[in-house]
This record gives structure tokens, sequence and C-alpha cells, in this order.
């Protein structure tokens, strides 16, 4: 008697994607809406956002992702006070267990962020089309793509919705992530950055942070880099710059005054570091945001 094969049961399954998109909106942005005959998930990466589905206006807040479901007429607007950033992704999914996101808001655990990212920084690497253009309809691949990047996007979506179903199901919170070392390493990672954050207008060095969280050099770069990337200086430029760019969209200082409050030597240097993060000066990353929001609108 001979071996007999298995096929495995998979109640979810993503083939095709439409679009995978990170906005950056201003507090006074606006999509007239639309519909169509897949599924669309909208993530509150920062901020909060209004999002219509069907008839019905809710409140998506940080860590909160809402799925509109094929048919479903859906808009966003930012609440006039948040500068918010959202991931769209829409996507083909047929099956029955698809219906356990029906007019659901589910909150993202750690894990789900975690692969929410990796479906972003993926989408970045394997198409060309950016992630910004809220008209594109179809995904252009790189030629220079990474190998597997659209499998790791489809993989990546798939846990994410079996993780969100089996933790709806069991009506469990979000399990942990991490043993014990890991955790304190996360706890002592949040800490920190909420110092960052809090002392975001200061010039603050390596030995500052260091001191001022009873910490080691070496500790501290090791989680920094474990965790995000890169080291803690690194983080903390890209968080000026991230908080920079949440000023431009809410229109309330100009560059001189931004970089005067987050720190900077003088407006060059703002605009140089700004450009070497974003790719952009200031001034076009400000034009890019008007552009976004008439786009939005429906204007031409």
């Amino acid at each position: 008697m001979g071996y007999v094969p298995l096929e495995l049961a998979r109640p979810i399954r993503v083939d095709r994607i439409y679009s995978v998109h990170y906005f950056e909106y201003g507090p006074d942005y606006t999509f007239v809406g639309e519909s169509h005959d897949f599924w669309e998930l909208v993530y509150a990466d920062k901020g909060e956002i209004y999002v219509t589905a069907g008839e019905e206006e809710k409140l998506l807040k940080k860590g909160q992702m809402i799925f509109h479901k094929p048919g479903e007429f859906h808009n966003v607007r930012a609440t006039g006070k948040d500068a918010p950033n959202i991931v769209i992704v829409s996507f083909e999914c047929r099956g029955d267990a698809m219906r356990f996101f029906e007019g659901r808001i589910v909150s993202a655990s750690d894990n789900e962020r975690v692969l929410m990212a990796r479906i972003v920084e993926m989408a970045g690497a394997a198409f060309s089309t950016p992630l910004d253009d809220p008209w594109a309809q179809h995904l252009e691949r790189k030629e220079n793509a990474p190998f597997g990047a659209e499998e790791i996007i489809g993989i990546s979506l798939e846990y994410m919705l079996l993780e969100l179903i089996r933790r709806g199901e069991n009506g469990a919170p979000a399990r942990p992530t991490s043993l014990i070392r890991e955790r304190s390493q996360n706890e002592f990672l949040a800490r920190v950055q909420a110092y960052l954050e809090a002392n975001i207008q200061r010039r603050l060095t390596l030995s500052d942070i260091c001191r001022d969280n009873l910490v080691g050099r070496s500790y501290l770069q090791k989680v920094f880099r474990e965790k995000t990337g890169g080291g803690a200086m690194e983080y903390f430029g890209n968080l000026k710059i991230q908080k920079a760019k949440e000023m431009i969209r809410e229109g309330s200082h100009n560059f001189t005054e931004i970089a005067a409050l987050l720190g900077y030597n003088s407006i060059h240097y703002f605009s140089r570091h700004f450009k070497k993060v974003t790719g952009m000066t200031p001034s076009e990353y400000a034009s890019s945001v008007k552009v976004l929001a008439r786009r939005g609108r429906g204007e031409e």
C-alpha cells in the first residue's frame, strides 16, 4: 500500500491583490468613496480616521483595522485634528471564512502589526507602483524585485487573516508574542521610545539617551537594531522626520519653525536630513500632500 497524499485545507487563500497603499493624510483629507468586487482592509497605523462602510460611519483608532466586503461602498476622511497614516490593502479572497470580517473592526496584536509592516515592506520592494498613488489600478512589477517578495505578501496576509479569525472565535485577547526575555526587551524599547518622543525637540546624543535611561550603550544599540533594524540615533532621527511630516500636513508651522521645534541647528540641516530620509525636500513633500488631498476630493 502506497502513501496517500492529503490535500491541505485552506479556508483562507489569497492569490490576487489589487493594491497596497501607505498614505500619510493631512487633517482635512477626504476621499469621495468607491465600491468594487473585492475585499479591502483599512488599517490606522497612526492617528485616527473616520471610515464609512455602507451607510454607517465609524471611527478607526490607531492599531485598528476594518474590512470592506466586495460591493460595499466605503470612504475615509480625516478627523480634522490628526494627520493620520493609513495602510490600505485590497485583495481577492473567496470562501465562507471571510464572513467573519463583515462589518467588523478589529485591533491588531503585536504579531499582526509585524505582518502588516511586512506586507507594506514587500510591496515597496516588489512593485514600482508608488504606495501613495490613490489612483493606481494595477501593480507594476519591479524587474529586480527580491525573490519571493510577492509570495511573502500573500503568506503574510493569509496568516494575519487566520490569526484574527482564530482569536475572534476563541474570544481571547492577543497572545503574547514573546518569552519573558523578549517581553522585557519590548518593555525597555517602549520606554526608550516614549522618552525619545517626549524629547523630540532636543539635540540628544547617544550618551544622553544611555544616561537618562540607565542603560549601557551596547545593550541599547542591540535592542534597537533587533527591534527596529537600526540604531537608537537613527530611530530618533527618523522620529523627528515623521513628526516634521505630520506638522507639514497639519499646516500650523512653516519650515523654519518646524526645524526649530525639532531641535535642528538650521533650516538647511533640517532640509538635508528630510531629503535624506524621505527622498524629497520639505517643499516637495508639502506639494505631494496637497495633490493627494485634491485627488481624494475627486479634483483634477
